[in-house]
């Protein structure tokens, strides 16, 4: 546990992994076969400029999240999103467009980012969007969605733009989703994760992880009906609080490190599967990997975030480039200060520090 844990190094793997698999299982299939082998050399290429830009002075993080729009048909017990008001029951506004996003698409690309995390909200509700993504082949598009929509026309997306990967929220049992997600949830869940399997068709799943499922959640029977799903990726995010009423959802130490050791137990034991813990990997692989370290986020208005737990913007991708976004004063003052660094209690740092992120912005 004392060695240090590159996250980038593992996830770049996992997904060269999968990616070969996904040749393997497609070689009567000659069109996903090509999709396949066509990704693995633009990922290729995109560490190349990565690397280009790094020799040159210029951080490119190889992640983008993008929250792609404020509303949401579900109210999870605790959601951090609705507490930060980034999802609203009202109709979304200003919020940026289809061009929009796919220019913002095309600039990732050109920097040399693979991968692009599409969140809301609830993304399947802009179907135009994730079809404009469904066009940048080079980038892989995983989507967190509750799964509460996914249809017939979702899945011939899907089976014809490889590069859109589905990550359903679940929070362990039916008793567990349906308690925070709504009734019927799981069942709902479930049912996708055979029509994936069904149709040959990759996904994967993402666990808020609570005081009251970590030991579900991490769990051989929990992880092993996944895997027989089909499921090739499990994003383990422990829950940060953000009202005294929900703090004690929050994992705290002992949780934590359970979970780490489980993780590292899962990932030697149970490699058909690539696990991600969201902060824990952080801590592990030497602090925050936010703010353009490893990834910024872009919210639905187009403004440039340190992270999605972290709602603060000093520059808009409506008014500027990306590249540009990625250098705001904002993401330097933090990429040159010690906030970032593995310096603070546990969970979310930019959350336990707020204050002095607030304070960078009057600067």
């Amino acid at each position: 546990m004392n060695e240090k844990f590159d996250l980038q190094e593992y996830l770049t793997k996992g997904v060269e992994r999968i990616v070969g698999e996904a040749v393997r299982a497609t070689l009567k299939n000659p069109r996903e076969s090509a999709f396949m082998l066509k990704f693995a050399a633009a990922s290729c290429s995109a560490s190349k400029r990565r690397r280009k830009a790094e020799d040159n002075g210029e951080h490119i993080p190889p992640f983008l999240i993008a929250s792609i729009t404020s509303k949401c048909n579900l109210h999870c017990a605790g959601c951090y999103s609705r507490c930060n008001h980034a999802t609203v029951d009202s109709e979304p506004v200003k919020q940026l467009t289809e061009t929009e996003w796919l220019r913002i698409f095309d600039e990732a690309d050109e920097m040399g980012i693979s991968f692009i995390l599409l969140a809301g909200g609830e993304p399947m509700l802009r179907r135009d969007i994730i079809e404009a993504a469904g066009q940048k082949q080079n980038i892989l598009f995983p989507i967190f969605t509750n799964g509460t929509f996914m249809d017939e026309r979702y899945l011939e997306l899907f089976d014809k733009c490889r590069n859109l990967i589905p990550v359903m929220s679940i929070e362990g049992n039916r008793e567990q989703t349906d308690s925070r997600r709504g009734s019927g949830i799981y069942d709902k869940l479930v049912s996708n994760m055979d029509e994936f399997r069904k149709h040959g068709l990759v996904f994967g799943a993402s666990v808020t992880v609570t005081t009251h499922n970590y030991k579900e959640v991490t769990s051989d029977a929990f992880l092993a009906s996944l895997s027989e799903k089909g499921c090739k990726a499990v994003i383990f995010v422990e829950y940060v609080p953000v009202t005294d009423e929900s703090r004690k959802l929050a994992p705290g130490d002992i949780q934590r490190e359970y979970l780490m050791n489980k993780i590292q137990h899962l990932r030697e034991k149970r490699p058909e599967m690539v696990y991600i813990s969201f902060p824990g990997d952080e801590k592990s692989s030497g602090g925050c990997v936010a703010a353009g370290r490893g990834f910024f986020h872009i919210n639905s208005h187009g403004g440039a975030e340190p992270c999605p737990f972290s709602p603060y913007s000093d520059i808009n991708v409506k008014d500027t480039s990306l590249r540009e976004a990625l250098h705001s004063p904002l993401f330097t003052a933090l990429r040159s200060s010690d906030i970032l660094l593995d310096n603070h209690d546990g969970g979310c740092v930019l959350y336990q520090k707020k204050a002095q992120v607030e304070s960078l912005l009057k600067l």
